[in-house]
């Protein structure tokens, strides 16, 4: 860890009283000793990680940190506040922060190290020795691990005496956790009062414990966990599924576990492990600091018999994020899990129709099927075979959006009732609508099923057999008979109204698409208003058509605009945003709207705003025009397959023109101010540098 940090990388007088700028007055360090690139692209990184979830943790730590192609090497900076941050630990502000900055390709040594680290900080004497450091390079050995917790704290001693030690012991005396070396017999503290002899088998815990960056969080929950397993007596084996990969427990150890913990904030790998064992499950920051609460409740639910199927303990979307989610916000999570297994079918189904037309012309779609006639040399036969290839794809779409959102509710036992569901609303032409609510009819199925207790001996039939049995003819029942009639109706007439669309009323509502398709740029609004104009395409109308064009226009808007705001105004732009720039122009062109999020998360207050205005224009224009499209992906590479094609460019390129013009004029406003603060802030880097080296 020699070259992770050193000296120069530690600011014991650390003055910053923000988070951001805490992480800046750190990150200035590493820029100065060339390990990142970017300053700006960097710290861009480290928000948008700590927006995923605060990186403070109780005893007065923070760890921001993040992956990032402006880091050249693996890197840490390590700050002492006097006055504390707050980076959002439920017990109060921060004194050590540390920032650790990744390189995009970080290899798995430098993160077994970096994991050390976070570890290191479950330790009360490490934490208590690096607040009574006195000088940086103490500090950055200590961290390195060049000098132990111990001998820091006793050359300490001797130094300043015991009131040192005493005020070392003072301030961190309501942060402190048990010391992992603690006498332990085979990984469990007998109870008080019993011996060796007659002390029974401790209560055995696996976990798994991972974050979305994977390289702090998930360390520091393990050897939570793990020193408050020893605490209570308890044997716990963790398994982190972190960024340096991750080794699966024993099986052995799993079969004799007599509970589970999952503390994680994405998905657990091959959960199935753990089927039929009382769990709980929480996110990462929960394992960190409430170890010992999550040990007690697993003990209970184990004394009262309470076990989960492979499913039940959390779901793959419900994992993604933090836990206590509202149901709004859960329901947002299953919805775009099944419109993001859906879009693949839509683009290669899509795509195929596209170019069997374009082949063939609009009459291929009455060719008879390739199966009975297909002629080698003959042109029509090869577009009829990529139409109706194309189109067996297409008619997954709704199956397949209703599975995966049963699947993001209840995991893979969802699959087969959320398919029949799927399928049940292709047949009675209950369309998009029917497809959402057989998703979700499917999922909370199964999700009552799990929740009945079952005898220990049909637990294993469960999953393959009476799950998706009785999931399969609730849901058929309530799709067939009770809810899809009236939602076919409800589709009906919204095709009816998409046909009948012209005027003022197409305008409005290309300017919604618009508006929808810029605001988050791939996110889940910019997916509804896509899975809206998909939907459509299903059985294509005038309108419907009408609304794929506005669709697509108006989300190559972005990321064509922000490469044509580097290409006319680069000085605006960092060289990181300005290499950016030349791929935006290939993604934009392709209908690839996340071609625009580099620069919407270095500056969202300014990209984002103008991006939504010219994605209005375009939506508005296409839908004046007219323009039509059968193709539900491709870009400028469909443009032959538009109606209106030229009037089509026309609205693109005003959308374009108009996000351009007021990225560059917002950007140009602040320039001053900015150019002003790096002044400021190079000079204070100048000033503080004799005292760094």
């Amino acid at each position: 860890m020699s070259d992770m940090i050193t000296a120069d990388l530690v600011d014991l007088d650390l003055s910053a009283d923000t988070k951001e700028a805490a992480a800046r007055a750190l990150a200035e360090r590493m820029v100065a000793k060339g390990r990142v690139t970017d300053l700006d692209g960097f710290l861009a990184d480290v928000a948008a990680r700590e927006a995923q979830m605060p990186t403070g943790l109780d005893g007065g730590i923070g760890i921001p940190h993040c992956r990032s192609e402006h880091v050249t090497e693996p890197t840490l900076a390590f700050g002492r506040s006097a006055q504390g941050i707050d980076f959002g630990a439920a017990d109060g502000p921060a004194d050590l922060i540390f920032l650790i900055a990744a390189p995009a390709g970080a290899d798995d040594a430098h993160l077994t190290i970096l994991s050390s680290l976070a570890r290191q900080l479950m330790d009360a004497d490490f934490t208590s020795a690096l607040r009574a450091a006195d000088n940086a390079t103490a500090a950055a050995a200590l961290i390195r691990g060049d000098e132990a917790p111990a001998a820091a704290a006793a050359a300490q001693g001797a130094q300043d005496s015991a009131p040192v030690a005493s005020a070392a012991s003072e301030a961190g005396a309501d942060r402190t956790a048990p010391a992992p070396d603690a006498p332990v017999k085979d990984g469990a503290a007998p109870a008080p009062g019993a011996t060796d002899s007659d002390a029974p088998r401790p209560f055995r815990i696996v976990a798994v414990t991972s974050c979305p960056t994977g390289i702090a969080h998930t360390y520091m929950a393990a050897e939570s966990l793990e020193n408050a397993g020893r605490d209570a007596g308890v044997e716990v084996a963790v398994e982190t599924q972190g960024s340096a990969g991750f080794t699966r427990l024993d099986p052995a150890v799993i079969a004799a576990a007599d509970g589970v913990i999952f503390a994680h904030d994405v998905p657990v790998r091959e959960k199935e492990r753990f089927a039929g064992k009382p769990t709980v499950d929480v996110g990462v920051k929960a394992g960190i600091n409430r170890a010992a609460e999550l040990i007690t409740e697993v003990r209970g639910k184990a004394a009262r018999g309470e076990t989960t199927s492979a499913a039940a303990p959390g779901t793959p979307v419900e994992s993604a994020g933090e836990a206590g989610d509202s149901y709004g916000t859960k329901l947002r999570k299953w919805l775009m899990s099944g419109v993001s297994y859906m879009v693949p079918f839509v683009a290669a189904g899509g795509l195929l129709i596209a170019l069997g037309f374009a082949i063939g012309g609009y009459s291929i779609d009455k060719a008879p099927s390739v199966a009975e006639h297909f002629v080698w040399t003959d042109h029509s036969s090869w577009a009829a075979l990529m139409f109706q290839i194309g189109g067996l794809a297409f008619s997954f779409l709704i199956p397949v959006l209703a599975g995966y959102i049963a699947y993001g509710m209840a995991d893979r036992p969802g699959l087969v009732p959320g398919f029949v569901g799927g399928s049940v609303a292709v047949t009675i032409n209950a369309g998009f609508l029917g497809g959402l609510a057989a998703g979700l009819i499917a999922g909370a199925v199964v999700m009552a099923i799990q929740r009945v207790r079952i005898p220990a001996p049909l637990r294993g039939i469960m999953p393959v057999v009476v799950i998706p049995l009785i999931s399969s003819i609730v849901v058929g029942f309530l799709m067939f008979l009770v809810i899809g009639k009236p939602i076919a109706e409800l589709q009906a007439a919204l095709t009816d109204w998409l046909k009948g669309l012209s005027g003022a009323n197409a305008i409005i509502l290309g300017v919604i698409l618009g508006l929808m398709m810029c605001f988050d740029l791939g996110g889940p609004v910019n997916k509804v208003a896509y899975a809206f104009a998909v939907g459509g395409l299903a059985n294509p109308t005038e309108g419907s058509l009408k609304v794929m064009a506005a669709v697509m226009a108006a989300g190559m808007v972005p990321p064509l605009a922000m490469a044509l705001a580097t290409t006319v105004r680069g000085k605006l732009f960092t060289k990181a945003e300005r290499e950016n720039g030349k791929a935006a122009w290939v993604l934009g062109a392709s209908f690839i709207s996340e071609g625009a999020i580099p620069f919407a998360a270095a500056d969202p207050l300014r990209v984002i705003p103008a991006s939504m205005v010219g994605g209005a224009v375009t939506g508005a224009l296409s839908m004046a025009f007219g323009c039509t499209l059968r193709a539900p992906h491709g870009g400028i590479f469909v443009v032959p397959l538009i109606g209106q094609p030229l009037l089509y460019l026309v609205a693109i390129a005003a959308g374009v023109c108009v996000s351009t013009a007021l990225v560059v004029v917002l950007k140009g406003a602040r320039k001053p101010a900015a150019a002003s603060g790096a002044a400021v802030g190079a000079a204070a880097a100048e000033a503080k540098q004799p005292v760094a080296v």
